[in-house]
């Protein structure tokens, strides 16, 4: 049989590889480091019921997206559709709550959603999430939504938008569903039935229907902004105020609701130069019910999930490209001499170099058309008793076999 990667999925290779890990979820590694934030990593399956309750019953990830399964116990689990959730769980098991305000964690893992497969849509995606739980402060918010621009503008990243917006709370909520539930009443003809099923469970998530038309219908629905309280306006205006003091531009859209309950006062979304429905390279919120939600006591949060291949795109859309790849040092040996260089090359390894060797039988020219394919910036090619030492732009330089570490080592 030939067997295939799954559809929706996709495999890293190394001519990715640079671009992926040497440069992309290095950078953001950094980042986090930078702002404060450590990494955590969860399993990649959790109970079920984890983001049934948190995700909310209308939503697309449990409405059509969660790979669920009855493992061998017959308990109900789930592949992890995404990153806050499993923290937040994660949060209350260990106890974090006891510790220093806010806690700031972030996790590079993958994700699985099933959906459609397209550009930058894969059914195992790979996600960083970034949170910070313990601090109602809206200048956190800021920062975490600051933190990502920062990440694009290292990447060389400039075609992007962020959308901003406010939700309320569970205090003004209540009085903007009922004015909400009233236009609907009167539009129902307007509706599909995607957004009469989300209306069902949580009439908010009738504005993250996908239909372009109904979209459009939606824009003369009353908005939440219309309806925040003063307390909810004042946390608004506050990450505004941050924002702009970071000089971090964003379009205020009174529509933007994301896709999952939990979800309270602050949203938004980074848009990327993608023209099409997979052009959010980030998306996030504050979330100050999740922790509670789920078992914990009263707290609140905000973070955001990234996609690392829709932000590949972005990156490749502007010209960006993977750093040369290069070996620091290929050792070109056959007969007699490979016994006594092998140590070497692992001396040498020891010491931080990166050191490669032929393996494949090749010829001594063989060997040095290899050395070129890794793009080795010393070549070494070594004899029984001594080694020419070829460094790229420079002359040779022959020096005896014994000498050949001190010769090489930083």
């Amino acid at each position: 049989m030939k067997f295939q990667a799954p559809r929706g999925t996709h495999d890293v290779l190394a001519t990715e590889d640079p671009l992926w890990f040497g440069t992309i979820v290095k950078t953001m590694e950094e980042l986090a480091a930078a702002y404060g934030y450590n990494r955590i990593q969860t399993p990649g399956f959790e109970d079920t019921g984890l983001f049934q309750r948190t995700a909310g019953q209308g939503s697309d990830i449990v409405q059509k997206e969660m790979y669920t399964f009855a493992d061998r116990s017959d308990r109900s689990i789930t592949l992890r559709p995404e990153g806050t959730a499993p923290i937040a769980r994660a949060y209350i098991e260990h106890g974090l709550h006891r510790e220093p305000q806010p806690v700031k964690l972030f996790t590079i893992a993958p994700m699985y959603r099933y959906g459609a497969p397209g550009k930058g849509r894969y059914r195992e995606h790979w996600q960083w999430s970034v949170e910070a739980i313990g601090s109602a402060d809206p200048a956190i918010d800021a920062e975490v939504i600051q933190l990502y621009s920062e990440l694009l503008r290292r990447l060389g990243v400039t075609q992007w938008k962020l959308h901003l917006n406010s939700i309320g709370d569970p205090n003004c909520r209540p009085a903007y569903v009922e004015r909400l539930n009233a236009w609907l009443d009167a539009n129902e003809h307007l509706l599909d039935d995607d957004a009469k099923l989300k209306r069902q469970t949580s009439p908010l998530q009738v504005f993250d229907v996908k239909n372009p038309a109904v979209r459009a219908a939606l824009a003369d629905a009353p908005k939440i902004g219309e309806n925040l309280c003063d307390e909810c306006e004042a946390h608004f205006t506050a990450v505004k105020s941050f924002l702009d003091a970071y000089g971090v531009p964003y379009t205020l859209d009174p529509t933007l609701v994301r896709g999952l309950d939990y979800y309270a006062k602050t949203t938004w979304e980074f848009i990327g130069p993608m023209e099409n429905e997979n052009s959010t390279i980030s998306g996030g919120g504050r979330y100050d019910g999740l922790v509670e939600a789920v078992g914990g006591p009263a707290t609140p949060g905000v973070g955001f999930g990234a996609g690392i291949e829709r932000l590949i795109l972005a990156v490749e859309a502007e010209g960006g490209v993977a750093p040369e790849r290069a070996i620091d040092v290929f050792v070109a040996a056959d007969g007699a001499a490979r016994e006594r260089v092998l140590p070497v090359i692992a001396e040498l390894r020891r010491r931080g170099l990166a050191c490669d060797t032929d393996y494949a039988g090749r010829s001594l020219k063989g060997q040095l058309t290899q050395a070129g394919r890794v793009n080795a910036k010393v070549t070494v090619i070594a004899g029984v008793d001594s080694a020419t030492i070829r460094r790229r732009g420079e002359g040779e330089q022959v020096v005896g076999l014994d000498d050949l570490l001190d010769t090489l080592s930083p």
